[in-house]
């Protein structure tokens, strides 16, 4: 059997399974606890004993190689999480511009079909209440202004343009407007 104090100069096969056997439970623990992930725990485990191999890593005792593999593990694991909290950034900044640009294009569609609805409904309105509701949003004048440059009263404009106001919203209807 192993002894806990022998050099492990060259590692044998005995050797390796003595050590793997040590310390792959507590590698584990320590790998999962940081990525929560199995399968990426057990890929980690692995990793580190394959850089132990490959390096013909030299160890004074069992112990010694088991630290050594805890902190490479560690590491790892931290190195590996750090990556998943970056990609899972991007992916949720990709998918959100993704979104925005489907987003947007439905809104310009929905800008677009509502533009011609109240294009369209404007044109159906007669001339005197059009006009006067012309006036009032597109140049922004008061309804005085408007008065004077229609020849009737202020109060006759608030009527034009109340009356306009509603016919618009009988043709197109609430559900056929976009409101952003």
């Amino acid at each position: 059997m192993f002894d806990e104090l022998a050099p492990l100069d060259a590692l044998s096969d005995k050797d390796f399974k003595t050590i793997y056997d040590a310390a792959v439970p507590a590698l584990y623990k320590v790998a999962y606890n940081i990525v929560r992930e199995e399968d990426a725990a057990e890929d980690l485990c692995h990793d580190a004993l394959i850089k132990m191999t490959e390096k013909e890593m030299k160890f004074p005792s069992l112990n010694d190689a088991k630290y050594w593999l805890i902190r490479v593990v560690k590491n790892a694991a931290l190195n590996y999480a750090k990556r998943r909290v970056l990609e899972r950034k991007v992916y949720t900044r990709a998918f959100k511009e993704d979104q925005r640009k489907m987003d947007s294009g439905e809104t310009a569609l929905l800008k677009d079909e509502t533009i011609q609805d109240v294009q369209h409904a404007l044109e159906q309105l007669p001339d005197k209440l059009r006009i006067a509701l012309q006036l009032r949003e597109y140049t922004e004048l008061n309804y005085k202004e408007i008065g004077r440059i229609l020849g009737i009263s202020e109060g006759n404009v608030k009527v034009r343009i109340f009356r306009a106001r509603e016919y618009l919203a009988k043709v197109i209807g609430e559900d056929n407007v976009y409101m952003p």
